[in-house]
């Protein structure tokens, strides 16, 4: 599997990246077994990039994802997680019978948002305890749009501090919010962005601001929720398919099914186009894809394999299915 750089740093990341969201138990538990075998598919087929956050199950990613990734040489895998919220245990009279938000761990924790130094520095520290890790390859601030201010301007120099002192390889921020990462690209010294579902096969609207930006300032970008909370997930989507963690519209699934037409003439899947398209942009360095499953891991490794013909691309845009500002050369 190709790996690429981060901005200007010697980080490399493989161009897919294993997601721990699914690790955290997100929207259905994972028992450990599963959750391993993911874990050990994910390093047999090539993949090590591995992403993960404390928010993932209150800890429980970074848990199986660090004590999976103990026992392979430290300098052959890239480790990447995320700060901005601290998990504080929770009353035990609160927690009994709970389980966690979108997560379904037991809610021994609550979320305290948090994007001040020290907040950050509390943060890593944590996290490098859960994961048993020496170092964090790739930090990211974490959700940051209603903190963005703060984030801003206590979160980005306590990274850059971290960076400094070597504790961290390459810094920047994980968010959807295309015009906010634009201006963290624009005024900090981020190295790179994982952008959430807005450069896909669906949505093109990074086109308009953060790539440009991230092209003019040496900026890598991450791209994660490729699939758009399913949507692009399947050859084709079925009625009750969500969109960004919602159920998709109608005039959404039709743009999807028209797609997957284009696709389809030419003998690609639909999860096979929306792997591809992202990487297709020379700022992008990676895509990252949550999996709970070493199936789900072999299926996604087939779909990056496929070969994807140049006159598809052309399609697509003739049916007014692409933007014509968006690169498709491999």
């Amino acid at each position: 599997m190709r790996t690429n750089r981060l901005g200007q740093t010697a980080v490399q990341v493989t161009e897919l990246g294993f997601g721990g969201g699914p690790l955290g138990g997100l929207f259905a538990p994972l028992d450990e077994e599963t959750a391993s075998q993911a874990l050990a598919a994910a390093w047999d087929s090539g993949i090590r990039y591995f992403d993960t956050a404390p928010h993932y199950g209150i800890g429980q990613s970074e848990h199986r994802t660090g004590g999976f990734l103990q026992h392979r040489p430290r300098e052959e895998f890239t480790l990447s997680t995320k700060a901005g919220r601290l998990l504080v245990p929770q009353d035990e009279q609160d927690a009994q019978g709970r389980t966690d938000e979108h997560f379904e761990v037991p809610a021994t924790h609550r979320r305290v948002w948090d994007f001040s130094r020290d907040g950050i520095m509390r943060s890593v520290e944590d996290s490098l305890t859960r994961m048993n890790a020496d170092r964090i390859d790739v930090l990211l601030l974490h959700d940051a749009e209603g903190h963005f201010e703060e984030a801003l301007r206590d979160g980005c120099p306590a990274l850059d501090e971290l960076r400094s002192q070597g504790v961290v390889g390459a810094i920047g921020a994980g968010m959807y919010h295309t015009p906010m990462l634009t201006r963290l690209v624009q005024e900090t010294d981020v190295d790179v962005v994982m952008l959430s579902g807005n450069y896909t096969l669906l949505q093109h609207r990074a086109l308009d601001d953060l790539l440009p930006a991230c092209a003019e300032r040496g900026v890598s970008v991450l791209a994660a929720s490729v699939f758009n909370s399913g949507l692009l997930a399947t050859p084709r989507p079925a009625d009750d398919a969500h969109y960004d963690y919602g159920p998709a519209s109608p005039e959404l699934r039709r743009r999807t099914h028209r797609i997957a037409d284009v696709c389809e003439a030419h003998g690609v899947t639909l999860p096979q186009a929306a792997m591809a398209f992202p990487l297709r942009h020379p700022v992008v360095a990676g895509i990252v894809v949550g999996m709970r499953s070493a199936a789900e891991v072999r299926s996604n490794i087939e779909a990056l394999g496929a070969h994807i013909p140049a006159q598809m691309w052309a399609d697509l845009r003739a049916e007014g299915l692409l933007d014509e500002r968006a690169p498709v050369q491999p």
